[in-house]
């Protein structure tokens, strides 16, 4: 890697490209810039190349050099490379618990001095040491970096290590990196060494016999030409040849191999030897190197090896494959013998799978070796494992613990099936069983998986039954770990059914949990059941089928099938139940409507029921009906009575009175139907239920459903209708009797109300006929009453006609008494009450003015009325032009300071440079105090000064400058107003330079917004920007998280500094500070050191040494139950941590800038329009890497770098304190980007769905986030509010700054304008070539003469001047052809108007002439504006043409108002058919929006005092910091004071005569072949090196101390002379310069004459 080579040249960061214009500052701060990239990359390279070694994975390449201070990482280092120098006994702090726990130790210096022994014992020179405190005061850890690189370089010589990587321009650090390392670099004020050199400074250094070397390779090359391996083998084993591994018995292969590499390699050179002269030729292009040599041996070395283990694999010989996998040649790692079984199993199954793919070339590679290695190792220590844990699990199964059993069985290395803690005594009661049923007394593996999987899928159904889940339960009944048999996939939901009703059953009994048996038993239960419901099911449409052919007898056979289970079947009666079954179906069809319904199995049983139930009833019936048949033949009345007493034949009964009635009509009745004589038949039949016939035999007493064959009805019996006929007809007549004898009363009653009733109607019938007559009687009345009242009425008249006189008298004296009665009483009652009367008023006043107010707020288009009440809000008053003025005042102050600090900063940064080059060389001391003077200088005359009105310049009062001040006024009020082009010009420079561009003039053309119009119009360019450059610049969505885009860099700096900081604080500090101080909070996720740490612990309590192996790899580190345990412990301490940072950040979102969530807005659209299949998720990461991790991210992991805490001089985090917002920051990093952890952060995958919860409230927070208004509607801000503001907006920009803009304006204007009839082309136009510094400042500025006109031009570039922008397009005087300037006016006028006269309607106001008190009116209101315009600043005046029209008489400016009405109307602004109501909805939110201007003034004057507070302070700050190097200055001059005359340092003209003149006399003189042979000289141009004697020079100290005068002669000749300053020098050397040419031709080392200058003339 440090082999120079010219060819290759890789880009550095920042580097300067030709064509850019920058000043000698910014190229100076691009160079820091770059030193500090460099530097972090050659950190980087380390970082990398010792994990490579160590296998461990180091801090973050930020935190690396504080991470080697304890110089455990290099004693680690020094093990790998010299492991029988070192051990880990010898590393102190080898965990660095000490480190972490309480910093640095003195003893850790011993792990710093044993790895420079360690260097010093491989043979590394010396040369590329550092010092002990170098590591361990940090005082220059370059130089430890250096050693680091250097010895990385050696090491891969010798084939110990492998080679460093080249990194440079590979990596990306972020800007506050880069600036920390910068400032880190500052401070070690030394110079950086030379990283690329290291290749030949080794050459150089390493005592190599070269000559030895070359003649050893030149023999090799030779016995290779010839062919004998003997002699090859022998020229290979050379010590000179310095080659390693070589091995007798490979003599044969080496010669093969290196033969035809050493052919391929002649065959190459022969095909170039054309193009290349002979004498020109290397000879090593035929001959092999010794790298080249050493390789060929190497590769026969590893394929022998290879073929030794290939050829194991396929004899199967584990001891052979053992033997070939230990060859140091294949450098496999991890080989242990007692795995030897499991490599052989490994590497010969891998071997056979790659036989079955293409192009195998039947030989298994060092990698697949290494791959099957390690696999294997990992499978048997797992393997190991479980057979430990199986031990267990049947000791502890057999002792009868629960607990016990269970905490065995829920180890992971058991690799056994989940287990349910809860349910540990149905485990431990099935396996103990289990155990006791194995012969041998205990359980294997795959017994204890089968029967805790099962066990755990029976555990797992019992929660389910407890919770009552039936999906879960479904789930785990069909799960097949359970193993149940006989299950049926349609029968579940009745599984689950009796499952929890056995469940619950259980639990009234006291038991736990159903056992597997349970479970097997109920699905055969409930399987026999439905088998059982199945048959029945059978048998129901058997029977169904059977009832519709008819036939009792086969209805009755499938009736007494067994599968039916019908009851109570009787043969007798199966004709009534193929009668009663037939028509209860039928009933079915026609009640449901469907012919095809059939009969349930319970409908059969309950039709079966019925018939048995006719059966019994008919008989009875038929029973009772013989028996009162036989009672009427008797003739006996009682017996007649006394049978149908005791039969139910007659339902509502019969009576004891009636019984020889009963027994006259029954007998007749029977003679009747009997006829002449008796039929003689035995039969008779009786209908039941008026539809089944039942035949019943007088003879035999039994009755039948089935019809008697020649059946004939017995015609002497009578039937149960008609004896119920008889007895009921006999038994009413009786009843009836009685009633009308016992209410006899009653129904005279009832005659006499019917009498009554005929009357009343009679009555009725007279009324309604008056009723109809009555309009006739009426008329009647009334005529005569009105003859009778007109009479008396004509009389009346006549007395008072002839009495009117007297009569008004006496009404008047009457009225007036009553209403000076009334009256003093009102004004008595006023007196009485006048105080609730003012507050009636006055609530009644605020409710109509309430009212009022509030329509002019919410209504959407308010009265001409309500609005012309408000009006006069619009008047400005002094106090708003004596608050306009303060806030002018303060802003301007503001930026000043802004501008003063950033420049205090720079300087205060360049004296910490040069500070430390003073550390390093004395002498540039008087440069530091010229410095400091100027700083002092600048400190006294305010740095940045902003030209007044009254001095030369931008300002004075000529008319081509004040041409020049207006054309640039207009400019950047364009460049302000429209973001395109700034947007298009920051793409069109090159990325450093627009951010340079952005730091100075955008932000000082918008005053680093300070104001909110400002705000809004920064956000507005960053908006456009931001859309411009996904449009052009933007691929894919995640080129904005993979790359740094510009606008989204610039917008995060912004934010984050002085006007984000605050809200950051706010936001992070409470939730930091209390992380930082919990002491008892040490979040460690890295499973190694964690289980190294616990290792430490244990000895340092047991006082012996562990037996546990110290290096470990994660996985053997996650087998310990103990680390486990400390890692679930250290991951539940983070996730807690990080919630209470998720809260802070989420409760907090509008402490969050406005200016951050909008562009996050912004970006989501931009993209989601751009990339439209893209997922709300994808967008919602983009949104979370701008306000999470570019925004809080950083501040998470480096608070003291933000300004989240206060820290105190010199004080750092502890490293503990570090992790651990290192550690909350990257969950709360993955969280956000939703990406979770695996790979290298596995350990952590528990955490996995804390991450999926957490960036679930992420998205909602960042949802909220991009949910802000536009900048519009924030700020009330429109296209109108320029012209109607008090005054105009100002800016504070430096010369420097509007030169170098007009510069890239002409430069790009084509690219950022193409349009050439643009308003830009035109304001460049007028502007015309770029001007220089004197013509802005103005003529005579600068004595033409001063031979310091050049620095005091650089000096007067910095000045700030004040510029008030204006728009070029604003209407002049008597210009109404803008319709926003013509509206402006119009309103203007029609408030002037309204205010004076009122109306309904703006068209009535205008059509109505005014008065002349109105026009008084209006005078006066005249004469109190020009007033109050006498007092108002001429910048905040209005212009002359918006003055003459508020002068103007009424009528007059209604004419005025009508003309722009007619003209704003023809441009569609504004219509006559609304009566112009659009213009009086303009007036009332102009009235609205001057209520918010002047809150929004207030509050932006506090804003700006705050702001103006803390720059102060900032730069007291800095003036401490002044003042201290000023102290340190002066004691440097009081210490060297005391020093010889020789090393004396001339400070101000008045050291001692006697050294001043010792110093001007010590001149050297040296020959150009001297200086060359101490190396001082390279080369001069056109002189050879026999002529250097010739040549002279002659270096004599100057005046000013630090500069020489060199002067050369040729040959006694005077040449040339040059003057020589030691302060570039040195800052040649600080910036790694190593060749610089004097006279233009001599080829100096600058590091050497340095040296020689120190050594010469300072004694150093």
């Amino acid at each position: 890697m440090y082999e120079e080579n010219l060819t290759l040249h890789r880009p550095r960061y920042g580097s300067i490209v030709d064509d850019e214009r920058l000043s000698a500052e910014e190229m100076d701060e691009r160079r820091h810039q770059n030193i500090a990239y460099e530097y972090l990359c050659h950190l980087e390279e380390a970082k990398q190349w010792m994990e490579a070694c160590l296998h461990e994975e180091l801090p973050l390449t930020t935190e690396l050099e504080e991470g080697l201070r304890n110089g455990v990482y290099l004693l680690k280092l020094a093990k790998f490379f010299a492991p029988k120098l070192v051990s880990d006994r010898k590393i102190y702090d080898i965990e660095q618990t000490r480190f972490k726990r309480s910093g640095l130790h003195f003893r850790h210096t011993d792990n710093t001095v044993q790895w420079l022994r360690a260097m010093e014992s491989v043979g590394l020179p010396k040369i590329f040491y550092p010092e002990t405190t170098d590591v361990y005061d940090r005082k220059n850890m370059p130089r430890v970096i250096y050693c680091i690189h250097a010895l990385s370089l050696y090491l891969f010589k010798l084939g110990i290590a492998p080679q460093i990587q080249d990194l440079l321009g590979k990596v990306d650090f972020t800007e506050e990196e880069i600036s920390n390392m910068r400032k880190e670099l500052e401070k070690y004020g030394i110079q950086m060494p030379a990283f690329s050199k290291i290749g030949g400074i080794l050459a150089n250094e390493l005592s190599v016999d070269e000559a030895a070397l070359h003649a050893a390779v030149i023999a090799i090359n030779e016995a290779i030409s010839r062919r004998v391996a003997e002699e090859t083998i022998k020229t290979l084993l050379n010590p000179n040849a310095v080659l390693a591994n070589i091995e007798d018995h490979s003599a044969q292969d080496y010669q093969d191999k290196l033969f035809q590499a050493k052919e391929t390699k002649q065959e190459s050179a022969e095909s170039k030897s054309n193009s290349i002269k002979a004498e020109e030729r290397d000879m090593y292009e035929e001959l092999l190197t010794r790298r080249e040599i050493q390789d060929n041996v190497d590769t026969v070395n590893v394929n022998k090896a290879l073929q030794k283990v290939n050829e194991a694999l396929e004899k199967r010989d584990q001891d052979n494959l053992l033997a070939g996998l230990q060859i140091p040649a294949l450098r496999l790692v991890g080989v242990q013998q007692e795995n030897s079984p499991w490599y052989l199993t490994r590497l010969s199954a891998h071997k056979e799978q790659k036989v079955q793919e293409d192009h195998f070339s039947g030989m298994l590679s060092k990698d697949d070796l290494q791959a099957g290695v390690s696999l294997s190792n990992e499978q048997a220590g797992a393997h190991k494992l479980k057979l430990e844990a199986i031990e267990k699990i049947n000791a502890a199964i057999r002792d009868g613990d629960a607990l016990q059993t269970m905490k065995t069985l829920m180890v992971p290395e058991a690799q056994l099936p989940t287990t349910y803690s809860h349910m540990a005594d149905l485990y431990q009661v099935e396996l103990f069983n289990l155990q006791k049923q194995n012969p041998e007394g205990k359980l294997t593996h795959e017994e204890l998986a089968i029967a805790v999987e099962m066990l755990s899928a029976v555990a797992a159904l019992n929660e389910a039954l407890t919770m009552n889940d039936v999906q879960a339960v479904l789930r785990h009944l069909t799960s097949s770990s359970i193993g149940v048999s006989n299950l049926h996939d349609e029968n579940t939901q009745r599984y689950a059914a009796m499952l929890a009703l056995i469940k619950t059953e259980a639990t009234d009994q006291g038991l736990q949990y159903l056992s597997w048996n349970d479970i097997q038993s109920c699905i055969e239960e409930v399987n026999l059941q439905v088998k059982e419901e199945n048959e029945k099911v059978i048998a129901a449409g058997l029977i169904n089928d059977i009832i519709d052919k008819e036939d009792p007898s086969k209805t009755l056979e499938a009736l007494l099938m067994p599968t039916a289970k019908l009851q109570g079947v009787k043969p007798s009666i199966a004709r009534h139940y193929q009668d009663v079954l037939w028509n209860t179906k039928q009933q079915k069809c026609k009640v449901s409507l469907d012919d095809s319904a059939v009969l349930g199995l319970d409908e059969i049983q309950e039709s079966i029921t019925s018939a048995n139930d006719d059966t019994d009833q008919a008989h009875c019936l038929a029973v009772a009906l013989s028996e009162v048949n036989s009672a009427i033949d008797k003739g006996d009345p009682q017996l007649t009575l006394t049978t149908l007493q005791s039969s139910n034949i007659t339902p509502s009964g019969v009576i004891p009175e009636c019984a020889e009635t009963y027994q006259d009509e029954l007998s007749e009745i029977k003679k009747q139907k009997t006829g002449d004589e008796p039929n003689g038949s035995v039969w008779v039949m009786h209908k039941i239920k008026g539809k089944y016939e039942y035949y019943y035999n007088l003879e035999t007493t039994e009755g039948t459903w089935d019809k008697p064959e020649h059946f004939v009805q017995n015609n002497t019996q009578l039937s149960k209708e008609e004896i119920q006929d008889i007895t009921g007809r006999l038994t009413g007549d009786y009843h009836r009797k009685q009633l009308w004898l016992a209410n006899e009363n009653r129904i005279i009653c009832l005659q006499a109300r019917a009498r009554g009733y005929l009357v009343r109607k009679a009555y009725k019938e007279r009324v309604n006929y008056l009723h109809k007559q009555e309009p006739s009687a009426i008329r009647l009345q009334s005529s005569w009453k009105g003859y009778k009242q007109r009479k008396a009425y004509t009389n009346r008249l006549m007395v008072l006609q002839n009495s009117a006189a007297a009569i008004i008298k006496i009404q008047s004296f009457v009225k007036m008494w009553r209403a000076r009665k009334a009256y003093r009483a009102r004004r008595q009652y006023f007196k009485d009450h006048t105080k609730q009367i003012i507050k009636i008023q006055a609530f009644l006043r605020a409710n109509k003015a309430k009212d009022d107010y509030k329509t002019l707020i919410s209504a959407g288009e308010p009265p001409l009325n309500v609005v012309r009440k408000f009006v006069h809000l619009l008047d400005h008053s002094c106090l708003d032009f004596e608050e306009e003025l303060e806030v002018t005042r303060i802003r301007e102050e503001v930026v000043t300071k802004i501008r003063s600090n950033q420049q205090l900063e720079k300087d205060l940064n360049l004296m910490d440079i040069k500070i430390g080059l003073l550390v390093k060389n004395r002498i540039s001391l008087q440069d530091v105090i010229s410095h400091s003077k100027k700083m002092d200088k600048k400190n006294k005359g305010q740095a940045v000064e902003v030209i007044s009105g009254d001095k030369q310049g931008l300002k004075s009062l000529s008319k081509e400058n004040r041409k020049k001040l207006e054309a640039y006024q207009h400019l950047f009020y364009l460049l302000q107003t429209n973001p395109t082009y700034l947007a298009k010009l920051i793409f069109q420079m090159p990325q450093n330079k627009s951010t340079k561009f952005m730091d100075t003039v955008i932000f000082s053309l918008y005053n680093y917004a300070s104001n909110q119009r400002e705000e809004c119009l920064l956000l507005k360019l960053f908006k456009t920007a931001l859309e411009e450059e996904i449009k052009s610049k933007v691929d894919q969505v995640q080129d904005i998280v993979t790359g740094n885009p510009t606008v989204i860099k610039m917008v995060v700096t912004f934010n984050r500094g002085t006007r984000g900081q605050n809200a950051l604080r706010q936001l992070l500090s409470p939730v930091v500070k209390e992380i930082m101080e919990d002491k008892t909070l040490a979040i460690n996720t890295n499973p190694v050191e964690v289980y190294k740490a616990w290792v430490n612990q244990m000895e340092m309590q047991t006082g012996e040494a562990s037996k546990l192996p110290y290096d470990v790899t994660i996985e053997q580190a996650l087998s310990h139950e103990e680390v486990r345990t400390k890692l679930e412990t250290c991951m539940h301490n983070l996730q807690a941590v990080t919630d209470k940072v998720l809260m802070s950040i989420s409760t907090s979102l509008d402490t969050i800038p406005y200016g951050m969530r909008y562009i996050a807005k912004v970006l989501k659209n931009s993209l989601h329009e751009k990339f439209p299949d893209s997922t709300e998720d994808e967008l919602l990461k983009i949104v979370g890497n701008l306000l999470y991790y570019r925004y809080m991210n950083p501040a998470i992991v480096a608070p003291d770098g933000f300004d989240i805490i206060d820290m105190t001089a010199g004080g750092q985090l502890h490293p503990d304190q570090r992790r651990n917002l290192g550690s909350v920051a990257k969950v709360l990093q993955h969280a956000a980007s939703n990406k979770l952890f695996e790979g290298e952060n596995a350990q952590l995958s528990s955490m996995n769905t804390y991450l999926s919860q957490t960036y679930q409230k992420f998205r909602s927070f960042f949802q909220s986030a991009c949910d802000v208004p536009e900048p519009e509607e924030k700020f009330n801000i429109d296209e109108y509010s320029d012209m109607v503001t008090l005054s105009k907006p100002v800016i504070y920009i430096s010369i420097e700054e509007i030169i170098n803009t007009h510069s890239l304006l002409l430069e790009h204007q084509n690219a950022i304008s193409p349009d050439h009839n643009d308003l830009l082309h035109e304001l460049m136009e007028g502007l015309g070539s770029v001007p220089d510094v004197e013509t802005l400042i103005g003529e005579g500025a600068v004595d033409p003469n001063d031979p310091n006109k050049d620095n005091i031009l650089s000096q007067l570039a910095k000045t700030g001047v004040s510029l008030a922008l204006t728009s070029k397009i604003e209407v002049r005087e008597g210009d109404d052809r803008d319709m926003k300037t013509l509206m402006i006016k119009t309103k203007q006028l029609i408030v002037d108007v309204i205010r004076i006269q009122p109306g309904e309607t703006l068209t009535e106001i205008l059509d109505t002439p005014a008065s002349s008190q109105q026009e008084a009116n209006h005078l006066k209101v005249v004469e109190k504006r020009a007033l109050l315009d006498s007092k108002v600043p001429d910048k905040m005046k209005h212009s002359q043409s918006i003055l003459e029209d508020g002068q103007l008489p009424v009528e007059q400016k209604k004419r005025k108002i009508q003309r722009n009405l007619r003209t704003l109307e023809q441009a569609g602004l504004v219509s006559s058919t609304n009566k112009y109501q659009e213009l009086i909805n303009d007036i009332a939110k102009d009235i609205r929006n001057q209520r918010r201007y002047r809150q929004r003034r207030k509050a932006e004057l506090v804003k700006l005092q705050q702001t103006l507070g803390a720059l102060n302070s900032k730069a007291k700050f800095y003036e401490e910091q002044n003042n201290y190097y000023n102290t340190y200055i002066k004691t440097c001059l009081d210490n060297l004071t005391r020093k010889n005359a020789r090393r004396s340092i001339k400070l101000d003209g008045k050291g001692e005569e006697k050294g001043n003149r010792k110093l001007k006399q010590s001149t050297l003189r040296y020959t150009a072949a001297r200086l060359h042979e101490k190396g001082v000289i390279l080369e001069i141009e056109g002189l050879q090196s026999n002529q250097f004697k010739n040549v002279l020079f002659d270096i004599t100290p100057s005046e000013e101390v630090g500069d020489f005068e060199v002067k050369a002669k040729f040959m006694g000749v005077e040449m040339e002379k040059v003057q020589l300053h030691f302060q570039d020098l040195l800052e040649l050397q600080y910036e790694g310069v190593a060749v610089m040419k004097m006279f233009g031709k001599a080829k100096v080392n600058v590091n050497l004459l340095v040296f020689l200058l120190n050594k010469k003339f300072y004694g150093k």
